[in-house]
């Protein structure tokens, strides 16, 4: 007779009866994400660490290439996950975690298909594919043919797959302390190379939406493309609502995690006219859901500063990000917006210069007094290595080492306290600070009397030592600098 679990001798249990004591699954504890008085903050201390990139394009799926590959969520390989496959959202964060990573800047693919790779203008014969795929936020019609052999494109429709990893990704990072830039699009596209243009989405050759792009390309020397005056032109009545219900759709998608940032666009050098766009929309949804979402201001220098003048926006934008353009030794490097120039064309143009700590603190620095409640971070020129400027400039997500979380709770409290020396800096509060020191020196220190834990931070590691466990400090005390670079916390005790 066949075996069944029912069957059983007399008195024995049988497999129903047994009772298993299910284990006990740990929960993740829920963080919060705020901006408190111009800082970004995690359970009310300074949220600090590194920024990681998403690829672009490439990759290949042979074991001895994917172990050089970088994480992104939205990459696709049928069937196999893992480092340069269809990554694990764990293991993304596992990496992040190990690198001191506090930040996933996410785009869009540039195409979906590796066989663009080639950087060729072609129409591709058929949809034979190849993986890796670099899923773009749109899905597929069914209908018709595009450049790349697939159906074609409907911008109204949201690719589930994508905008599901992107969730998945910040309902667990908003669980280990990540936080998730969301580049609502990819100027890469629309400037430069013809290849970038020829399989995108936006293209009317490659959708159902009649975005009324030229077709023929028009390409530039039978090479490249600039297409970006159209693309942003807002005033095309079909574009205007496409572009209204796409701002609309990364809202919709992940509106409800609090540890998501949205920008404008990856690589963004745009017009005055389309950022206030997409900010109007923003408000627009806000103002219909009772929704709030935290929104990063990136655009040039000129663009940035005009809307920060404008009352209008007070509200919408809550981080100030300084990404292209920075102060330089000597003078400032800031292109104009809404040039037709990717930021890399902008910088064959124009002299980048050098930019050491004093200029990093400078423009952050700037921002943070002129404009307080907001946030500011930095990612220009020199990145990462001006971490430290940034922090004690009192900007956000500095990319300094790990260290004390007590260190970055009363660092959270602190003000930048200024000073006409340039050889320190320091952030301070009525009983503690933190102070930056270039070399060897005498720094006067002014606290309320009591008794303080003096410590030093190893500015390259975050190793931190005990200098003084037990300091009595009755007003004013003076600090003896060593000859090294060093960061020296004042704990009340």
């Amino acid at each position: 007779a066949p075996f069944t679990a029912s069957v059983s001798a007399d008195g024995a249990k049988i497999v129903d009866d047994i009772k298993v004591k299910q284990p006990r699954i740990a929960q993740a504890p829920e963080h919060r994400y705020d901006i408190i008085n111009g800082v970004i903050v995690m359970d009310g201390a300074t949220l600090t660490g590194g920024r990681q990139e998403v690829p672009w394009w490439n990759g290949k799926i042979k074991p001895s290439q994917t172990v050089k590959a970088k994480p992104h969520v939205t990459r696709f390989v049928p069937g196999r996950e893992g480092l340069g496959l269809t990554d694990r959202i764990d293991s993304t964060l596992a990496y992040m975690d190990e690198k001191n990573i506090v930040a996933l800047d996410h785009n869009y693919g540039l195409w979906l298909d590796r066989r663009r790779d080639d950087h060729e203008r072609i129409r591709r014969p058929n949809g034979d594919v190849w993986a890796p795929f670099y899923e773009q936020p749109f899905s597929r019609s069914g209908e018709g043919t595009a450049w790349d052999g697939m159906s074609l494109y409907d911008l109204r429709r949201p690719n589930a797959w994508y905008w599901g990893r992107l969730d998945e990704f910040a309902d667990k990072g908003a669980k280990s302390g990540k936080v998730l830039f969301n580049q609502h699009y990819f100027q890469h596209n629309i400037l430069e190379a013809g290849a970038h243009w020829v399989d995108s989405p936006w293209r009317s050759s490659n959708n159902i939406n009649s975005t009324d792009m030229p077709e023929p390309v028009p390409f530039a020397g039978d090479k490249r493309i600039f297409v970006a005056d159209m693309f942003y032109d807002v005033n095309h009545p079909v574009r205007r609502e496409l572009h209204r219900n796409y701002i609309r759709m990364n809202l919709e998608q992940l509106g409800d995690d609090p540890n998501v940032i949205h920008f404008i666009s990856a690589e963004y050098t745009g017009p005055l006219h389309f950022t206030e766009f997409w900010l109007d929309e923003i408000a627009a949804w806000e103002k219909d859901t009772g929704k709030d979402v935290k929104v990063a201001l990136s655009a040039t220098k000129d663009v940035q500063d005009a809307i920060l003048a404008n009352p209008k926006y007070k509200d919408v934008v809550d981080i100030i990000d300084i990404r292209y353009w920075h102060y330089k030794t000597d003078g400032i490097y800031a292109p104009e917006g809404g040039k037709n120039l990717a930021p890399r064309q902008h910088a064959r143009k124009m002299k980048v210069g050098k930019v050491t700590f004093d200029e990093a603190y400078k423009a952050v620095n700037e921002y943070r007094e002129k404009y307080p409640d907001k946030a500011v971070t930095y990612y220009a020129q020199n990145y990462p290595d001006m971490a430290w400027a940034v922090f004690m400039a009192g900007g956000s997500l500095a990319g300094i080492p790990q260290t004390d979380n007590d260190f970055l709770s009363e660092a959270a409290g602190m003000v930048i306290t200024g000073t006409a020396d340039n050889n320190y800096r320091m952030l301070g509060k009525q009983d503690g600070c933190i102070v930056y020191s270039k070399g060897a020196g005498s720094i006067d220190v002014s606290l309320a009397p009591g008794k303080y834990m003096l410590a030093s931070i190893n500015p390259k590691t975050g190793e931190m030592t005990i200098v003084n466990k037990k300091l009595t400090i009755k007003g004013d005390y003076t600090l003896t600098t060593p000859d090294s670079t060093k960061v020296f916390w004042f704990k009340r005790l």
